[in-house]
């Protein structure tokens, strides 16, 4: 990663209070995780070889990551364990918000197209940690791919009453496609005004061309013409390329100008994030690239956004979520 000297980051850049909205945590013992075990794949992940994830990860880890780092409250997001396990996990994860103060929120998986989908819905809400789902679209590999008669691709005549059910539970959707998929989201969402719906990773705009950021940058401006819809400053990281400031930074002023400040949040999407950049530095990058914006935006950005969104508050070291099971 590019350095980023002293005299261009003037220390009050820098949070004073960090929300981290997109994290994991796992412990291999307790839960599997097939894409960490038996399942390993580098040809299929986002960011190609990750043995180094292939360990437990769990909350005195992430806390050691921060280095010290202001982070106040963070969201688990579901991990991808063994889909029999989703509930199993969900409570896991309330079990270290007990234990050791974090998580404040969880994202957590149900397949909303599934026969029982109301059922495993109503299971995870019943558990105060749990905010939001997420559930992948099926998605294209490239773009110009064609997937719109698949099981589960956006095209799929469910997905409105997948997401009229999700919303009857009173919870969110991350959302997770690449950045051909945008536009075909927001077509989606468009008749679902009210549910609340965060895009993780940016919209992963995996194609740093001009071409590639244009149709990025369309997609991204079709999502936030929905009022509902909020993106996170996430995981920017590309494929066997190392994280680079000069690469990031239009990227995420970008994000920011077409989605406004105030439907952004942060998230460092560790320990994956961490195939490429230490935590101390994606916060220092990111507080670069929202430099330009006053005390007010950034705070929403790094803080606030998240908090609201989640309905979180901030949770003392030890503390435990009440009624969580």
């Amino acid at each position: 990663m590019t350095d980023l000297p002293n005299d261009r980051l003037p220390e009050e850049a820098l949070p004073e209070a960090i929300v981290d909205s997109h994290h994991h945590l796992w412990d291999l013992a307790r839960l599997s995780y097939p894409w960490l075990g038996d399942a390993y794949d580098a040809s299929s992940f986002i960011l190609g070889e990750y043995r180094p994830l292939c360990r437990n990860f769990l909350p005195a880890d992430l806390r050691a990551a921060w280095g010290g780092l202001p982070v106040v409250a963070t969201v688990h997001i579901e991990a991808e364990c063994a889909r029999s396990q989703a509930l199993a996990e969900t409570q896991w994860v309330a079990e270290q918000a007990c234990s050791s103060g974090l998580p404040q929120a969880a994202v957590a998986y149900v397949d909303l197209l599934a026969p029982d989908a109301d059922e495993r819905l109503a299971e995870q809400a019943a558990c105060a940690l749990v905010r939001s789902i997420r559930f992948k679209p099926t998605t294209s590999r490239a773009p110009g791919e064609e997937v719109r008669d698949c099981p589960g691709a956006l095209a799929d005549g469910r997905w409105p009453q997948a997401l009229a059910r999700l919303q009857a539970h009173g919870l969110a959707w991350d959302l997770r496609v690449p950045f051909w998929h945008l536009a075909e989201a927001a077509a989606v969402l468009r008749d679902f005004p009210t549910l609340p719906v965060v895009l993780e990773h940016t919209g992963l705009p995996w194609d740093r061309s001009e071409r590639g950021l244009a149709a990025w940058r369309q997609g991204m401006a079709a999502l936030a013409a929905l009022p509902n819809v909020y993106v996170r400053l996430s995981e920017l990281g590309l494929r066997d390329r190392p994280w680079r400031l000069e690469d990031n930074l239009p990227v995420i002023c970008d994000a920011v100008a077409i989605f406004g400040w105030q439907r952004c949040m942060f998230g460092s999407n560790f320990p994956v994030a961490g195939l490429r950049i230490g935590y101390p530095d994606l916060v220092r990058a990111m507080a670069q690239a929202l430099s330009h914006l006053d005390a007010r935006a950034r705070q929403a950005i790094w803080h606030d956004n998240a908090l609201a969104f989640y309905h979180m508050r901030n949770a003392p070291d030890g503390a435990c979520v009440a009624a969580m099971l």
